[in-house]
């Protein structure tokens, strides 16, 4: 596969004039590929584009492609700023994308009302806006396998099953961004259902890496639990500061966003016992990802830098995201016959994904993560998480899979997609049988 990469300079913004036109193969699909090997969340943002690309790579050399059609993989690069992502969508949406993967809160907020004019989907895998899971009012996103929403109840559902979580009190420390936000309305209404009490601790994007007066109120405040909404330096200060208090680290958890190898890396040894949620597997046993070993990384078609990269969370993440996005294709060119297929055909791809063990197992990913399935109105895939632990040098997996709150979560998704659209009069819902 020949890999373009439309990069912005980390030091400045390019005009879109600076990309050149992306000329598209007959025979292959274009897949944007939006990433941030630059800035503060770099670290991040780096080892997901690489899973992501490796995957589509594999496909590509071992396979021809899907269902004979190559996957062209073009990154660019957003460094996790949202104008330099619509800059990037922008410029790109011309070459008939598949489908967008922002991989940042802010960049999906900026593109989901260009979604349904444009006819190119977006799918923020496990992050964005939350009421998108209902896809009768957001018919062009999806945020399969599990919204924020439903990844903090199965969080809360995990506290409770180790403590009994009524009667407790709950420390939340966030990035004060839209992202670090987008669970507190969950939590605020589950706090008061279930009985516990709850401590905010905001953490702006300029203090991240000087957590020291968040970390003096955790000390005064005394929760019984910490759960942290985190992302890039934020994520190994807080967990050094927990360290520096004394904060037992078996009852801090961090999200799907903060519970990495590049977090923990950087901690070490003294990270031991930390917690954090994940959706997909961890480490290079699986028959998919040693496909990937042999032909792409060990080929030299890979940007990882050591081998070893391959397999950490955040690598298997974006080759997770890269999964979803293939079965979406191939339920594509079943539905229409076509080998080379459309934006909007995309969309009706991802709203028929069906993504069970068997078929899991099929691709080479048995017990990689929970079953998902899509629907016109279900655009979250109800995906369950696990619980994964630090060992001082590795993750490990410690828990089964966790089901959401459905019943609870649920409605609260469909008032909040109600009210994102209730100001929009020309807003184009979907009526689903």
């Amino acid at each position: 596969m020949k890999l373009k990469t439309l990069t912005l300079l980390s030091a400045g913004v390019l005009a879109l004039g600076s990309w050149a036109p992306y000329a598209a193969a007959q025979d292959s699909m274009y897949m944007p590929s939006m990433t941030y090997r630059t800035g503060p969340f770099a670290g991040g943002g780096t080892p997901f584009a690489d899973g992501y690309a490796d995957y589509f790579n594999m496909l590509n050399e071992r396979d021809g492609g899907i269902n004979g059609v190559k996957i062209d993989v073009d990154e660019c690069e957003t460094a996790y700023n949202s104008q330099k992502g619509i800059e990037c969508y922008e410029a790109t949406k011309g070459n008939k994308p598949l489908a967008y993967s922002p991989l940042s809160t802010g960049i999906t907020l900026a593109l989901i009302p260009k979604a349904p004019v444009d006819e190119i989907p977006v799918f923020s895998m496990g992050y964005g806006l939350s009421a998108a899971a209902d896809g009768e009012q957001f018919p062009w996103t999806f945020v399969y396998p599990a919204s924020y929403w439903s990844q903090l109840s199965s969080i809360l559902k995990y506290i409770d099953s180790q403590d009994g979580i009524e009667g407790k009190k709950i420390g939340f420390i966030y990035l004060d961004a839209g992202y670090g936000k987008e669970p507190i309305p969950l939590l605020d209404q589950l706090s008061e259902s279930m009985g516990f009490e709850v401590a905010k601790f905001p953490v702006g994007v300029k203090e991240m890496q000087n957590q020291s007066s968040q970390w003096l109120n955790v000390r005064k405040e005394r929760p019984d639990w910490m759960i942290m909404w985190g992302w890039g330096a934020m994520n190994p200060t807080a967990i050094k500061e927990a360290v520096k208090i004394r904060f037992p680290l078996d009852k801090f958890i961090g999200n799907w966003w903060a519970g990495s190898h590049a977090d923990l890396n950087a901690v070490g040894e003294a990270g031991k016992g930390y917690l954090a949620a994940n959706f997909s597997g961890i480490g290079q046993d699986f028959p998919a990802i040693q496909d990937v070993l042999t032909h792409v990384v060990d080929k030299g078609l890979s940007k990882v830098s050591s081998r070893d990269d391959v397999g950490n969370v955040l690598y298997n993440r974006g080759l997770f995201n890269a999964v979803i996005l293939a079965e979406a294709v191939r339920e594509a060119q079943a539905a229409t016959g076509k080998s080379v297929i459309t934006g909007a055909d995309m969309r009706d791809g991802l709203e028929a994904i069906n993504l069970t063990e068997a078929r899991l197992t099929e691709l080479g990913l048995p017990n990689f993560t929970g079953e998902v399935t899509g629907s016109c109105g279900d655009h979250e895939g109800n995906g369950p998480i696990f619980i994964q632990q630090w060992n001082g040098s590795d993750f490990e997996r410690i828990t089964d899979l966790i089901a959401p709150m459905t019943d609870i979560v649920r409605p609260m998704l469909e008032e909040a997609a109600a009210t994102y659209v209730s100001d929009k009069p020309d807003w184009q819902p979907q009526a689903c049988g």
